[in-house]
């Protein structure tokens, strides 16, 4: 089985531009795609790795220049200075869930397995899908599906989880998509189901606090001519790093100077972001919802 097969690796790379005596971070190491890449480039610089999924050691390469580091990304900045690093060149973050980790039943994350509700990125942490499910009240499940899945009719959804769960144990894929089944819309079943599950993980995981925490942190310690650059799969992530390379904020409200001018810390390299070709999408349909933003620090 394949780990990851990694979204717009070769515009990633080069846009991180890639120094053989720098020091880089990839927060998101997973399968090691990009990590491999960097390492390629290196002569006497150094890459440090993060990723909080302990099968992702499995993936680690014997390399003098690398550092692995078995932490959630929220932690970059620690952990750096803790391994005598203050400044950066460069930072890579494939944002998401990996192939393996979608391909894993036991992980939860799909509903094309009737598996245990988990959803964990790191399976040590205490909060699954289920208990969420289980313990949530329905205004807080309706927030849930509005704000990470975007859903519309969130209360609807809310609401036919609680009266199922008054019934029985809503435990797995099965059972909260036989609980929601009603609401799904004719031939958009899969496209509903996904958000569903996008918007537990990304409750279960706090995707997006700790991707915020991660790019104030990255901002931080890069360096200036760092290149801070983010693969996103989703509208919600990357309101979050386009709002941030563009402002500094994740409001995306602009700040200008005496003299009217913006204040910003970062030059977009790729103002629009870039998004995977037809080739790329044909070879590997799931990054098909990739979009790759660089910015350099100012």
């Amino acid at each position: 089985m394949v780990y990851h097969i990694p979204a717009l690796l070769e515009e990633s790379i080069e846009g991180l531009n890639v120094r053989p005596d720098g020091i880089y971070v990839d927060v998101t190491f997973g399968g090691g795609g990009h990590s491999m890449e960097i390492l390629k480039r290196l002569k006497t610089g150094k890459l440090i790795a993060f990723d909080q999924d302990e099968d992702a050691r499995l993936n680690v390469p014997e390399s003098k220049n690398f550092i692995f580091l078995d932490q959630n990304f929220r932690f970059l900045k620690n952990n750096l200075m803790f391994n005598g690093i203050n400044s950066i060149d460069g930072l890579i973050a494939d944002l998401g869930v990996s192939f393996h980790q979608f391909d894993e039943p036991e992980r939860g994350f799909t509903f094309r397995h009737d598996a245990p509700l988990d959803m964990r990125m790191n399976k040590s942490g205490s909060l699954t899908a289920a208990i969420l499910i289980r313990t949530m009240d329905e205004a807080r499940l309706a927030d849930v599906f509005y704000n990470y899945g975007e859903l519309t009719n969130s209360r609807r959804i809310a609401r036919e989880i609680v009266s199922a769960r008054a019934l029985i144990s809503v435990e797995t894929a099965g059972d909260l998509v036989s609980a929601i089944r009603k609401l799904a819309p004719p031939r958009q079943e899969h496209k509903f189901y996904a958000k569903v599950f996008q918007a537990l993980r990304i409750a279960v995981n706090h995707e997006i606090d700790f991707l915020k925490e991660m790019l104030l942190q990255a901002l931080t310690m890069l360096s200036k001519g760092g290149r801070l650059v983010v693969i996103t799969y989703h509208s919600l992530e990357d309101r979050v790093v386009k709002n941030f390379m563009r402002t500094g904020n994740f409001e995306g409200i602009e700040k200008k100077d005496f003299y009217g001018n913006p204040e910003t810390p970062f030059r977009l390299v790729n103002k629009k972001g870039t998004t995977p070709c037809a080739e790329e999408i044909s070879k590997n349909n799931r990054s098909r919802s990739a979009r790759l933003r660089i910015a350099e620090k100012i």
